[in-house]
């Protein structure tokens, strides 16, 4: 139980610009809901101690919000299911928080209901220009743990410019200036396609809808089942001996073409995969592709400005899969199809899918899924058959040091659906991974006892 004891505005602490700031075709694309974070530490500090805390984490926010003033600004409605940002420092929003409860209680931190109530709450039936568009929600725990949740506007930045937000932050917190090279770069025009626009140059299958299960016409049913959330730990081992298992190609495909060896990603994303596949026990003929969002900050010619700051994410999907091929081939075959995604994702390719979204009246079809659980009207249900398996692998979530040491653990603060995962560095740094899914309760069993029997050891 988590009781809300004030709720503060905060906003940057000098003047900052003002005016309508244009967003990028990939900040439209994305959810315009908020991406939920938790971070856990384990501070050991007294009862005054806590309230410094608490106006250090206000004074740098407001410090860290004049570099950064997009986020103190709102988001409004214009054409075509599209938003514009309005810089105007209405602020960010900060809520301090109490739990009877101890750390531990909260187990691996895999984002069930309890972790779900350390993320601050948008009320998204008001307008739009009413959301603020970062909220922080500090929650201290009766055992001196802290837990400092957050919910960014997804329009606003992707994973890495919200890491070098936070990290920036805690910088300020910790009584340091930020350096010329850690100031955000703001324009986000360099992003706007040419005009006139040019016509679609590739196919763009991530722009299609995904598979339906067999026999059905929408997803609606598979919507509405109970789902429940799980963190799986994979240790060092067992993601080298994924790796090993990946990258043994059968002497009957050596005619596949393997430049370089298939990555941690995507050796233990083509395990969950089959795993979420097999658990599910569906017709050998029934087609599934995983999704995953593609950060292509530096696959554009020439690269974005390393301070870039919004988002430079785009789904990329694997091609045409069914069940029977993706169990009865080897690993290879499964890590082959995310290989074949990732590098579909060329210069020329995301321009021309910045220009596909470009020339979208309504940008409401294209949009991917949102951070709400149970929301049915998303035009594109990535759960079954299909799964969703983002890479946290190389966010620098745990360099976010306030002043009171690093955290124990950062990670979602909410998955929404079914299908929908995050594979993770563990804090520990030692080379395992974890990973946060959600899965229809029916098969988490069945997947968690696949997954594990079929590692390699």
């Amino acid at each position: 139980m988590v009781t809300i004891k004030s709720t503060s505005t905060i906003f940057p602490s000098k003047p900052t610009p003002g005016g309508v700031l244009q967003l990028s075709e990939a900040d439209q694309r994305v959810q315009w809901t908020h991406a939920p974070l938790i971070c856990i530490y384990k501070t050991t500090s007294d009862n005054n101690e806590k309230t410094t805390l608490l106006e250090t984490l206000k004074d740098s926010l407001s410090r860290a919000l004049v570099p950064y003033y997009p986020l103190a600004g709102r988001l409004r409605w214009i054409h075509g299911g599209r938003m514009e940002l309005h810089c105007n420092a209405k602020g960010a929003q900060l809520v301090e928080a109490y739990s009877e409860a101890k750390l531990d209680e909260l187990g691996d931190f895999a984002p069930t209901k309890a972790v779900e109530d350390l993320v601050p709450k948008v009320d998204y039936g008001s307008p739009i220009e009413d959301w603020p568009l970062l909220l922080v929600q500090v929650t201290k725990f009766s055992c001196g743990g802290l837990c400092v949740g957050t919910a960014m506007s997804h329009t606003m930045a992707d994973g890495w410019s919200a890491a070098k937000f936070f990290n920036a932050w805690a910088k300020l917190a910790r009584g340091d200036d930020l350096e010329e090279n850690e100031m955000p770069f703001h324009d986000r025009t360099i992003l706007r396609s040419s005009e006139p626009l040019l016509p679609p140059r590739f196919e763009h299958i991530e722009f299609t809808k995904p598979p339906l299960l067999l026999g059905h016409t929408d997803a609606k049913e598979e919507q509405m089942k109970e789902t429940c959330a799980t963190m799986l730990k994979v240790t060092k081992e067992q993601v080298e001996g994924l790796r090993k298992k990946a990258n043994e190609i059968p002497h009957q495909d050596m005619e596949m073409v393997v430049t370089r060896p298939y990555s941690r990603y995507e050796a233990v994303a083509s395990h969950l995969w089959r795993c979420i596949c097999k658990a599910r026990a569906s017709d050998n003929s029934q087609p599934t592709r995983l999704s995953l969002g593609l950060d292509y900050r530096s696959r554009l010619k020439p690269s974005l400005p390393l301070g870039y700051f919004g988002n430079t994410i785009l789904q990329t999907v694997t091609s045409k899969c069914v069940h029977g091929d993706l169990l009865s081939k080897p690993h290879s075959y499964a890590a082959g199809k995310i290989r074949e995604a990732i590098e579909r994702m060329t210069d020329e390719y995301i321009k021309s899918a910045l220009d596909f979204i470009a020339s979208q009246e309504d940008v409401s079809v294209v949009r991917s899924n949102f951070h709400i659980r149970g929301y049915t009207k998303t035009p594109n249900f990535l759960g079954n058959p299909n799964v969703s398996v983002g890479c946290w692998i190389n966010l620098p979530f745990y360099g976010m040091d306030y002043g009171w040491g690093k955290p124990i653990y950062v990670g979602p603060g909410l998955l929404n659906d079914d299908g929908k995962s995050f594979i993770m560095s563990s804090p520990t740094a030692d080379g395992s991974l974890l990973i946060a899914l959600r899965l229809q309760t029916e098969y988490m069993d069945s997947f968690k006892k696949l997954f594990y029997e079929d590692m390699p050891w």
